[in-house]
């Protein structure tokens, strides 16, 4: 759809005008022909079904009736009036009510004259009303009805009145009238042919008036196809384009630091899982391409061997490699977790964070640059310009959407070639997320758990079974456990939550009083050094019970804390509760997880907590998250712009992404570069998406 005509103004399309068009842009991001033209219908209404006045019953549905208006009124209101139409079809009568602009409407109805009447249905002592129907002269009706399933668009509150959903259907007639010539296809006709797709000419014609419900149907599917189609189409061409021109340092050599660890010094037999990631790892860094693969595992899963097995692999063939995580917490918590594998290889590994001291930096700066120094772990500190490695080959970064592309890409400069990149996320996401989001990745999954670990058992609570709750806890601590009890906190600044959380503390210290019981509290509010001195003492078993707010959702490994109390659970999302729950069951013991909430609870609430109850599985507790939050709210503020979607949805389209992703996959086989003539179209869509948007650049 390359023609100028379809970059017109929206102002100048008969029948909206400056006022209107003004309204378009301010509250749905409409300016052109083509925009309003993809403004797609949320349903469609039935409009070959005809009610009589005296088999309507109250169910508050829209209806049609045929029938004259015998009487009109204005009442008196509180507020202004009202105009009432009496309007009657032989069967009965029923009122028709404007409370607005009813000076124009009452000066153009016309008495005993047949109408049709639409609108939704109210009821009030037994006699109905429709309010703000749409009302057609019957002879006119008769001669427009284009289509029995009659489109309902999006609307704002602020259209009221001035855009009703009939003034856009008489728009969209117009629009579809004067530019119906010019909807191009990008496909070309072996391809649809292939797919069984419709025309796009077809598609958008039938999506605003469908024929009849397969038609809107077919319309529907060759809409949502195409969206997701290029997607996907975009993430493997740059993924391609990145092996292609990303050169990498090819790791040749499988050598003694790997296999000497393997064989001699592993704590633990790997799972299947963590073996066949290894797999996939070893075969990417073996190529002369860089490695940008994503590591999925949920809490607990053994990331971080895989991590340290990894590094191996660069260390044998000469390289140095860095581990990069978003906070000192989970930075130190890989450095011991990562030297303790280490001290048996005789290795070099250090830790850099914003608390390291000036001299200590000074011996880490020297043995980098002269590669004594083998594997660097830290937090942005690795950043910094002065931060030279002799010969970077490996970087993995933890939870990476919490990097901005900048800071990742200074690492990428450390050296002549780029590292090879293992991004490690503990947030399981979904598929067709991932397939999205991060389709340009090679992706990995630990989706198994080492062997021993006992399932944490989580139970829902009321604020009524609070005694029995304490009851339990002390019954726990007596067998030497630690609890944490965690206090929702949306804003670090909101006063509400500071105040439920020193209040909660201070009913816990008054329940669990010294010297048998010691509390440690962690907010948001306090400095980070009071962070990490309260932090020390409770994973050193001085204190029993760690009061918290969200900051110990990742990172903290204390295998002792056996329970974890999560305050207004219904106030968390799914993917934090499940990340919070992880924080315990990282010993031998059995776990516990207890959901407090409020009595009212939302269906989404509702099903959040049974979701937690019923399983431990974080891939389908996103499956559920995704479906609860839809998929902009699941990345977090950073990444919620996820995709341009106009009619697709990720969430209920899983099979049409997935379709389209594999037709996109069959395409770049048969024709890497979209160079055979069918492709050409195809070629110049994406040439076009690509000078408007760039794709998520969020990983390179």
């Amino acid at each position: 759809m390359s023609n100028n005509l379809l970059d017109t103004p929206i102002e100048y399309l008969k029948g909206v005008g400056p006022q209107r068009a003004d309204l378009f842009k301010r509250e749905l991001g409409i300016f052109t022909y083509r925009d309003l033209l993809h403004l797609y219908p949320n349903r469609y209404i039935d409009r070959t079904q005809y009610y009589k006045i005296n088999e309507l019953y109250n169910n508050s549905s829209e209806v049609q009736i045929i029938g004259k208006i015998i009487h009109i009124k204005t009442v008196e209101q509180k507020r202004g009036k009202r105009l009432v139409a009496t309007f009657t079809d032989g069967t009965g009568q029923i009122e028709l009510v404007w409370f607005q602009g009813f000076k124009w409407i009452q000066e153009n109805l016309k008495l005993n004259t047949p109408y049709v009447a639409f609108g939704k249905l109210n009821s009030f002592s037994n006699s109905f009303s429709i309010p703000h129907p749409e009302l057609d002269l019957l002879e006119e009706h008769q001669k427009n009805i284009a289509t029995s399933m009659q489109a309902v668009y999006p609307s704002t509150e602020k259209f009221g009145a001035r855009i009703s959903n009939k003034s856009i259907i008489k728009m969209m007639m117009q629009l579809v009238k004067e530019t119906h010539s010019l909807y191009i296809d990008t496909l070309s006709d072996e391809f649809k042919r292939k797919l069984n797709l419709i025309s796009m000419q077809d598609a958008l014609i039938n999506i605003h008036f469908p024929k009849n419900a397969d038609m809107l149907g077919k319309a529907q599917f060759r809409l949502k196809f195409e969206e997701l189609f290029y997607v996907q189409l975009q993430l493997l061409i740059k993924n391609i384009a990145r092996k292609d021109k990303i050169k990498g340092y090819p790791f040749e050599h499988v050598g003694d630091y790997f296999n000497t660890f393997y064989s001699e010094h592993l704590p633990f037999p790997l799972t299947g899982a963590q073996k066949r990631v290894l797999k996939e790892i070893r075969n990417d860094v073996g190529a002369p391409a860089q490695m940008n693969r994503l590591l999925q595992g949920d809490v607990g899963s053994g990331k971080t061997i895989v991590a340290f097995m990894s590094c191996l692999l660069a260390l044998d063939n000469g390289f140095q490699a860095c581990i990069v995580a978003p906070t000192e917490i989970l930075a130190t918590q890989h450095f011991v977790g990562i030297s303790e594998f280490g001290k048996s290889l005789g290795l070099n590994i250090k830790l850099l964070t914003g608390s390291t001291k000036t001299a200590d930096r000074r011996i880490l700066h020297e043995e980098l640059a002269s590669g004594e120094l083998h594997i660097l772990i830290g937090t942005h500190a690795l950043f910094e310009d002065k931060v030279i490695f002799k010969n970077l080959g490996l970087a993995i970064i933890d939870e990476q959407h919490r990097f901005g592309v900048e800071q990742r890409s200074k690492l990428w400069h450390k050296n002549t070639l780029p590292p090879h990149v293992l991004v490690m996320t503990a947030t399981p996401i979904p598929r067709t997320l991932a397939m999205s989001l991060y389709g340009d990745l090679d992706i990995s999954v630990i989706d198994e758990l080492p062997p021993g670990r006992k399932p944490i058992q989580t139970n829902h609570y009321f604020e009524g079974k609070r005694l029995a709750v304490w009851h339990f806890l002390k019954t726990e601590i007596a067998k030497g456990r630690q609890v944490y009890i965690v206090y929702p906190l949306i804003d670090e600044s909101e006063t509400l939550d500071y105040k439920n959380l020193m209040e909660g503390y201070e009913a816990i210290s008054r329940d669990f009083p010294l010297p048998e019981y010691s509390v440690s509290i962690v907010h948001g509010q306090m400095t980070p050094a009071e962070k990490d001195r309260e932090m020390e003492r409770f994973i050193k078993g001085e204190t029993n019970i760690m009061v918290a707010t969200t900051v110990i959702e990742v990172g903290v490994n204390v295998p002792n804390a056996s329970v974890m109390i999560i305050e207004s659970a219904e106030r968390f999302g799914l993917s934090q509760l499940h990340q919070l729950r992880g924080r315990v069951g990282r010993g031998a013991e059995q776990s516990y997880c207890i959901l407090m909430t409020g009595d009212k609870l939302s269906n989404d609430s509702k099903i959040r907590m049974e979701t937690m109850c019923r399983t431990n599985d974080g891939f389908e507790i996103s499956e559920v998250d995704l479906k609860l939050r839809g998929p902009g709210d699941i990345m977090g503020t950073q990444q919620s712009g996820t995709l341009p979607l106009k009619i697709a949805d990720i969430v209920k389209d899983q099979d049409i992404m997935l379709y389209a992703r594999h037709n996109a996959v069959q395409l770049l086989k048969d024709d890497p570069t979209l160079e055979l003539p069918e492709n050409q179209r195809i070629k110049n869509k994406l040439n076009i998406i690509n000078s408007k948007t760039t794709i998520w650049n969020y990983i390179s």
